[in-house]
Order: structure tokens, then sequence, then C-alpha cells
């Protein structure tokens, strides 16, 4: 017969709160940096007592992502991921919005962007149907 170890008391308490230990810390590390860059140079949690204008943010993180997607993977500037850097402004954009400071100047929600968009994936389906052969893509990956 196998021994059961008894679990500490601590653990059953624990064990319902909040995991923090299934965030990457490296990630995490590298996006401190990227914040820190911000604190620098703006000032320490300026988005909390200034309003940010969602589209500010929006508009940098899809700028790294594009970067990012175009095959430069550092920003030049900081000399950080372009990842790192559209994850630090969608920590910003998030606060901000957690703390009723975000200015929301999205553009008015698009009438039927739920129904296109099931359309479209109905027309990628059939896509893939008719192709079901997709060629190799020319990414210059080996």
């Amino acid at each position: 017969m196998t021994a059961v170890k008894q679990s500490n008391p601590k653990d059953m308490v624990g064990s319902s709160k909040v995991s923090l230990s299934c965030v990457p810390a490296q990630v995490m590390l590298e996006v401190a940096v990227g914040l820190y860059e911000g604190y620098r140079k703006y000032g320490g949690y300026n988005f909390r007592v200034i309003p940010i204008r969602a589209s500010i943010y929006y508009d940098a993180c899809m700028r790294h992502l594009m970067s990012w997607q175009e095959g430069q993977d550092v920003d030049p500037d900081s000399k950080l991921s372009h990842i790192t850097k559209a994850i630090a402004g969608l920590v910003i954009l998030r606060d901000a919005m957690m703390n009723d400071v975000l200015i929301d100047d999205r553009p008015p929600k698009s009438k039927n962007v739920d129904d296109m968009l099931n359309d479209l994936n109905e027309a990628t389906a059939k896509l893939i149907t008719k192709h079901p052969e997709c060629k190799k893509a020319y990414t210059g990956a080996k």
C-alpha cells in the first residue's frame, strides 16, 4: 500500500486563488522594461492620471505588430522586441479601461461585423475545399 502525503493547509487555500505561476516570467520581465521606457520618457503612471485615447495605443500596438509581421523583430529605438512593445501598449490600454481613464475614440461599431465574419469564414472554408493542397508559401524560411 502506497502512503499518501498530506498537503500543507496553505495549499488548499492558495490553490483556489489567482495563479500567477502560469504567467511566463521572461515575457513579463521584458514587458516591465518596455513599460519602464515609457515611465522614464513620459512620467510614471501618467496614463492613470491623464486620460488616454484608445486610438493612440491601438495605432502604436498595430505599428509594432506590423513591423514584426514584416520581419523586423526588434524595435530600433528601444532594442526590445516589437511584440514586447505591443504587449506593453496593450497593458496600458487595459489599465486605462479598468481605471476609467480611457477616452474611447473608436469608430462607431459596425452593424454586421459578426455576420460578415461568419460569411467570410464560410468563403474561406470553401476555398480550402476547392484547393485542398495549399501551395507552399514563399516566406524565405528554410
